[in-house]
């Protein structure tokens, strides 16, 4: 009896370990996106976490770079998308979701943590183990 229920209880573990993983539908605005669950990008010595939020779902990437700064890395890792403007990168699109101001006034806004970024991700450097936030902004 005790082998059936430590068995029983290693099931319920590893369901609850598997379930604890993002992931989200491909509908609505993650209809193009191309990762719909956590994931791992990328090789080299610095590591951050790069959250994606669009509506009511959000996707967490831990990336790998030796790139200097952000943008760098996400560019390189095609997470994001973009153009050189006049004050840095505009970022369009994340994940494969792209946000277009002058059709519905979305935007990709950028946060350091919980903070509203002061500066673009593509001058701001990778501090190690940080968090960086990417919304859909409507």
């Amino acid at each position: 009896m005790k082998k059936f229920l430590c068995a029983v209880l290693v099931a319920i573990l590893i369901f609850s370990f598997t379930a604890c993983g993002n992931s989200v539908d491909k509908a609505g605005l993650w209809e193009n996106a191309v990762y719909l669950e956590d994931t791992v990008l990328g090789n080299g010595e610095k590591t951050f976490t790069a959250e994606v939020e669009a509506g009511e779902e959000v996707v967490v990437f831990t990336v790998n770079t030796d790139k200097k700064t952000v943008g760098e890395a996400l560019t390189e890792l095609k997470l994001v998308d973009g153009e050189k403007g006049p004050y840095g990168l505009y970022v369009k699109a994340v994940n494969g979701i792209t946000a277009d101001y002058d059709v519905d006034k979305s935007y990709w806004a950028f946060y350091i943590g919980e903070e509203y970024a002061t500066s673009g991700m593509d001058t701001t450097e990778i501090t190690e183990g940080a968090t960086y936030r990417l919304v859909y902004t409507k």
